[in-house]
């Protein structure tokens, strides 16, 4: 017993009260979040007092929450408003921390696919067709990345809205850069129309270019499958040496976020021009 009646715990005791191990006890006490009201100085047994039990609990929601030690020093000393500040904070932190690892999770599985799936070469039939001019209405932004697309549309189908302009067949996408590109991306959306309207930046009512030879496949599932596309096109290409892939590449999504909520049922068609490779031209042939 201490001083003026006061009930004190030994380690152990606290520890069962608390479900808290010695060891964790001992830790904490280490790094200076809970020091024991009394240490006997000739044989060293730690004592706890009831007073106590509130701080401990409070450190344990701070631990289970993911704050670091010195998160939770800190956040034992802070007032109501700046303790939920804190832990907003360490809420965002966490969150992007989740969709890091589903990200990786996401490149795993494609990573075992593509092993599984030889490259994705065994989905993808590639076919030839023609395909006409379309008149079109359409908006041509470069964009931060690719997954602003998304915003493209929702501009596209309001303008149209606003024009009373009828969408007369399934809309597409061209990608007007010549190469991946991570940023600054060359989109154009283009949505078939049977009338003309006056042109208001960035929208525009066009026909676009008709293409003799396109290549295309269909891609079912989440949009990370176009990946094995581009490659069964790459091979693709490699057999059939008389073409070369020319741009704009094409996208027409048939079912999307939009009209389905199962991204395994997702069904994109992706088109690649193609142009008549010129011959190759060795050594012999440049001497003459």
């Amino acid at each position: 017993m201490a001083e003026g009646g006061d009930k004190m715990f030994r380690i152990g005791e606290f520890s069962r009260l608390t479900q808290v191990s010695i060891r964790m006890l001992r830790y904490y006490d280490q790094v200076g979040l809970l020091t024991p009201v009394v240490v006997d100085r000739w044989t060293g047994h730690r004592f706890y007092s009831v007073e106590q039990l509130s701080r401990l609990q409070k450190i344990l929601f701070f631990r289970d929450s993911g704050l670091t030690v010195g998160e939770i020093s800190l956040a034992l000393t802070m007032n109501r408003k700046s303790l939920l500040a804190q832990l907003e904070k360490k809420r965002m932190e966490i969150e992007a921390a989740i969709r890091n690892e589903r990200e990786k999770l996401r490149k795993i599985q494609l990573a075992k696919r593509a092993i599984l799936e030889k490259e994705g070469e065994l989905h993808y039939r590639i076919s030839v067709k023609s395909i006409p001019s379309y008149r079109v209405l359409s908006i041509r932004k470069v964009v931060p990345t690719y997954y602003s697309e998304g915003e493209l549309w929702r501009e596209l189908s309001m303008f149209a809205a606003s024009r009373n302009v009828h969408i007369s067949g399934e809309p597409f996408t061209l990608y007007h850069d010549r190469s991946f590109r991570e940023k600054n991306v060359d989109i154009e959306l283009c949505a078939p129309v049977e009338m003309t309207g006056k042109d208001q930046e960035p929208f525009s009512f066009r026909r676009t270019e008709p293409v003799p030879h396109m290549a295309y496949t269909m891609v079912s599932g989440d949009f990370s499958n176009i990946k094995g596309a581009y490659l069964a096109f790459a091979n693709w290409l490699q057999e059939h040496g008389k073409f070369k892939m020319a741009t704009p590449v094409r996208q027409i999504v048939h079912r999307g976020p939009w009209n389905e909520e199962n991204p395994n049922r997702y069904l994109v068609e992706l088109q690649i021009p193609l142009i008549r490779a010129k011959p190759f031209l060795c050594e012999t042939d440049l001497k003459q």
